[in-house]
């Protein structure tokens, strides 16, 4: 919707509101770059490639091949090329998401502006990762140092949340850049966040200078983005650079009135007398003359917009309910805690307006507004102090042994496991079994398990995996009765006589989990592997029905690489069957998608590798 600076009495031909709204759209900042071949590169080396696929086997150092193809770009070193790789783009603040995957062994790197190492390495297995590790923010060298103590500031990711090699890791860095006045830097580099498969593992990182290696040691305001060439086999594709260096608004004028009294809709402040009014220099709730409880407050004033485009308003409020309007108008409606909404602004200058009513009075009054827009990172345009203090900390459980704790577990389709078991080991393999299903839905490398809203107040029974999740898909019976090899898999419960048997404990801790189904009593024993690279199910089956068929997996691709090893879901995880010559797995297509099925009679061993 185009904002109401737009009038329908302009005589604004269609065209050119079409042509208004292109160009908006282009000014948000956002770039993916081009991998239909090496344009967006300045004068790349022999050692990159554009491909259509690329394959790396993690059984074999520096191991990478690729097929033809585009949307990949492919690191291939060799003796006559190992160079590295620039964009034709120069960079300031920005925000870097992509996908990539290394080779066995292999060790690369992004430097932010050319300057700035955030490494890439095949860190699978690692327990304790260091500042060399995937994710880690590489060591700069200090030469007044003594010998020996020179290589400092180096931060290793908070936990290993890397996968194999040869499949797809995605990662996400949010940077800003140094700054500078007449030429002199001012305010240091920051690394603001980075995220590795979902996983926060850096966050809010000064950088003091360049790191080692880097192109110069000159830092500047803008520079190419840089990828090591000269070390190791390396992918990516999705690479997506959102630039983030245009001015924010801001506000000014701004006016405060606040009416007394418990307004839970904005219609019942009409009439009522004014409490107090005055200038004020920010949007707070800590400013003298309001009260604890029981007001409305109204915040006017102009915002100021340099960068035409679309912007994003964020409002969240504790204690009661609030509304925002730009430009006449609404955006946040009362009646929510948490809003946002959207509006198209041209460059200039706007009404703003923000009410917030307090009317419950147990709780600390907080009021926050975020602003997001093209070419500018999200920021808090209200006083940011009214963050609220009072929230309960968090309660993390740690598996410092195998440790075993019941849950809620929320699925990211919105169902809820009531029956779920949580596994957690010292290696910081875990996983999540359903009971009422007899089936591992989500694995995941690193911390255990975020408790804080099982445990806090009343609580509401629900835990939070830690680290970097492999979603298996929504929990079924890994059991079935078929025909054929091409019989349709059963989904409902009818007639399957599932009865869940509990679990035992051998003397490591490690769970066999008891079921019967259709006849038949299954024991399902689930170790974690060694080197920390996945979990074994080794799966026994007595007083067997006929035709049985376990499921190995159920996803949108299945290929087999190798016999008995399966790689799933766009390079998402592996999967290893012992014997498999003899039990002869099947892929097949089912409804669109692919599965793994293999026939079992007496005993199953397979393992997930991710």
């Amino acid at each position: 919707m185009l904002s109401d600076q737009i009038k329908p009495s302009a005589l604004l031909k269609p065209s050119f509101l079409l042509l208004s709204i292109f160009c908006w759209q282009l000014l948000i900042a956002q770039k993916k770059i081009d991998l239909s071949d090496l344009k967006e590169f300045n004068n790349a080396a022999g050692n990159w490639h554009i491909a259509g696929d690329v394959k790396a086997d993690f059984n074999k150092t520096h191991d990478m091949s690729f097929s033809p193809g585009v949307g990949i770009l492919v690191n291939l070193p060799n003796a006559s090329a190992r160079e590295d790789l620039y964009t034709n783009l120069k960079h300031g603040d920005i925000d870097l998401e992509l996908d990539c995957m290394m080779a066995k062994g292999s060790n690369s790197g992004i430097y932010l502006q050319g300057r700035y190492e955030i490494q890439l390495l095949d860190s699978w297995g690692v327990l304790n990762p260091s500042s060399a590790d995937i994710g880690g923010i590489y060591e700069r060298y200090d030469n007044s140092r003594p010998e020996g103590q020179r290589n400092i500031d180096g931060h290793a990711p908070r936990q290993n949340a890397s996968k194999a090699p040869g499949l797809w890791q995605h990662l996400k860095i949010s940077f800003q850049a140094p700054r500078f006045e007449g030429g002199v830097k001012v305010k240091n580099a920051r690394i603001l966040s980075i995220e590795l498969n979902g996983v926060l593992i850096q966050e809010n990182i000064e950088l003091f200078a360049a790191t080692a290696g880097s192109v110069s040691e000159v830092e500047v305001a803008a520079d190419a983005l840089r990828i090591q060439g000269d070390h190791g086999q390396v992918a990516f594709k999705n690479i997506v650079i959102k630039q983030l260096d245009k001015a924010q608004p801001f506000l000014s004028d701004l006016m405060l009135s606040v009416v007394k009294g418990n307004f839970e809709k904005e219609a019942d402040v009409k009439g009522k007398k004014e409490y107090l009014k005055k200038p004020i220099a920010i949007i707070s709730t800590n400013i003298d003359g309001i009260p604890d409880n029981g007001f409305m407050a109204t915040y006017s004033g102009i915002i100021h917009i340099k960068e035409p485009g679309k912007y994003q308003f964020k409002m969240t409020t504790r204690g009661g309910t609030g509304s925002l309007k730009i430009n006449n108008q609404q955006l946040v409606y009362f009646g929510n805690s948490h809003q946002d909404s959207s509006i198209n602004l041209m460059g200039g200058d706007f009404p703003f307006e923000v009410s917030f009513s307090k009317y419950m009075d147990w709780v600390k009054s907080s009021l926050l507004v975020f602003a997001e827009g093209p070419g500018i990172r999200e920021f808090i345009i209200s006083d940011a102090s009214n963050i609220p203090v009072d929230l309960p900390d968090p309660i993390l459980v740690q598996a410092n042994e195998n440790t075993i704790l019941r849950s809620f577990i929320d699925l990211p389709s919105k169902q809820r496991i009531v029956h779920a078991l949580n596994f957690g080991s010292p290696q910081k393999i875990n996983y999540t079994f359903d009971m009422d299903n007899g089936s591992i839905f989500q694995l995941w490398r690193g911390n255990f398990l975020d408790a804080t809203r099982m445990w806090t107040g009343r609580g509401d029974g629900t835990a939070k995996a830690l680290g970097a999740v492999l979603f298996l898909g929504n929990p079924s019976f890994p059991v079935n009765k078929i025909s054929s090899p091409n019989a349709p898999w059963k989904s409902d419960t009818a007639g399957m006589e599932f009865t869940t048997k509990g679990y035992t404990l051998d003397e490591q801790g490690f769970p066999s989990f008891k079921f019967k189904i259709l006849g038949a009593a299954v024991s399902d024993k689930i170790k974690i592997l060694e080197n920390r690279q996945g979990i074994q199910h080794e799966i026994v089956v007595e007083k067997s029905a006929t035709d049985l068929t376990w499921r190995l997996a159920d996803a949108t691709a299945i290929e087999a690489i190798a016999p008995g090893l399966f790689i799933v879901d766009d390079k998402a995880y592996y999967i290893k069957v012992e014997n498999a010559d003899s039990l002869h797995p099947i892929i097949r297509d089912q409804n669109g998608r692919k599965e793994l099925i293999v026939p079992i009679q007496d005993k199953l061993t397979y393992s997930i590798l991710f």
